[in-house]
Parts: C-alpha cells; structure tokens; sequence
C-alpha cells in the first residue's frame, strides 16, 4: 500500500508516521515541514511528486489551500487514485474540489476528522462520503481505522463534523469564558461546580476544554469559520457560531502575546 500525506502538519504528520509505523509506502509533503517524521515516511519535494508515488492520496491541508492543492496536483491523478480531502471545510467546498477533479477519474471521498488527533493518531475516528466512499473503506480496512461509511454524497461527512462542531466547540466556548469569569471574581471553584453540574461532575473534561480551546485555537478557529460560511449558506444567522468563533480568535491574541 503507498499513501501519499499532503499536508505535514499536526494531524498529517502524525497520520503519516502512525502508517509508516504500519509498514505503509508514505510519501509526505509540506512546504514547511515542522514536525518529526517517522524514518519510514518518504519527504518528498513537492504535492504532486508525492501523488505520483501513491495510489492513495490524505489531503490534510488548510481549508484555505485545499482548492489550490488539489488543483495543483489534478494533472497527475488517475482513475487509481482514491482522493480523500480532510480539510475542515464545509459541504460547499468539498463540493467544489471533487468538481474540480472528477475529469481526471480519481475516486473522491469526504473525509471527516471527528475527533483530536494526537490522542489516537490514524486510529481517531473518521466519516467516509462520497462515491469514493467504499472503496477507500475496504482499500484500508487491513489496517484496522475507525472509519465509519456513509453514503456517497460529498459533503455528507463534512456537513456532520461541522454540525457537531457547533455544539462541542460552543460548549467549550461558554467553559472557557466561565472560568475566567469565575477567576476574575476568586470564585473558580463555585464556577466549576456549576459547569460540573451541566457537564456531570467531570472535572478533568473542564481542564481538556480549557487547554484544548488553547492549544488548538487557530485550527478550531478555522473549523467555525466553515461553521459559519455552512450555517450563512442555509440562511441561518449563526449567532452562537460566531461568537464561538470571537472567542477562539480572542485566545489566538492571547496566545501571541
């Protein structure tokens, strides 16, 4: 098997060791590459020089760059490709890149990520759409990936990561402001226990809230600006949404102070 990783990033290096780990053919690339890579992962100098190795393509790339990705390497994809776009983006964008390849007969599928990657790495689980679906499904089924089939809309995978978004970024949202509420008044640990109360007494879930929000803030940022863009498409004022996404952007400052 020979899967080529675009996109080196938190998630895609991790994919691309953990299946190099797995005695996969990985052929990776990034422009900047910041992360370890597995000794078995090939680096390679370009997106389209990796494809050309590889019959199975992870695109795990900025929602910003996905279009630009795959339009780069469409003049190198075949009927045996199987494409598997991973981006945050919503329907409408994944729409708009498998259009964009369809010419070239590669096998197209949505990908969703639905979980934090560096806990489980290529075992976090994953939503499958699109008329790629299946055949990605049972390509990778030796490697035993939690990947749940759906149908073979594009866009269907994308549009159940984004609506799941709205509810857990938004939870971590509201934790986030109050407990900085509750600090600001020296009253964190009444403020817990009102969150714990919600949440069912789960102390150690307020920390992950806390520090994930943190940590991931300008990937998640991007995950409810596609939030956002989807809700907007369906004529859907995306108040919540976007002040979750206000709050993201609010730690991004905090965190480049």
């Amino acid at each position: 098997m020979k899967i080529a990783v675009l996109g080196l990033g938190e998630a895609g290096s991790r994919f691309a060791n953990d299946l190099a780990d797995r005695g996969v053919s990985v052929y990776g690339f990034d422009p900047a590459p910041r992360y370890p890579l597995h000794p078995g992962v090939n680096l390679m100098d370009s997106n389209a020089s990796a494809v050309q190795q590889a019959g199975i393509v992870l695109s795990v790339n900025l929602s910003a760059v996905s279009v630009s990705v795959a339009a780069e390497v469409f003049p190198y994809l075949t009927s045996r490709h199987l494409y598997a776009e991973m981006n945050t983006s919503g329907p409408e964008k994944k729409t708009e890149i498998a259009r964009l390849l369809v010419p070239s007969g590669v096998q197209f599928v949505d990908l969703a990520i639905m979980a934090p990657v560096p806990p489980k790495g290529i075992l976090t689980p994953f939503l499958a759409s699109g008329p790629g679906a299946t055949l990605f499904t049972e390509t990778l089924n030796g490697l035993n990936l939690d990947i749940t089939l759906l149908g073979m809309e594009v866009g269907e995978a994308s549009t159940l990561k984004l609506l799941r978004s709205i509810v857990y970024k938004g939870v971590a949202a509201v934790i986030v402001e109050a407990v900085e509420a509750g600090k600001a008044h020296g009253l964190e640990p009444y403020v817990r226990a009102q969150i714990s109360s919600v949440i069912g007494g789960n102390d150690e879930l307020i920390d992950r809230f806390l520090t994930g929000s943190r940590i991931h803030a300008v990937r998640r940022s991007h995950e409810m600006e596609a939030v956002v863009a989807m809700l907007q498409a369906r004529d859907i004022e995306p108040v919540m949404s976007a002040a979750t996404l206000e709050n993201l952007r609010k730690l991004i400052r905090e965190n480049n102070r």
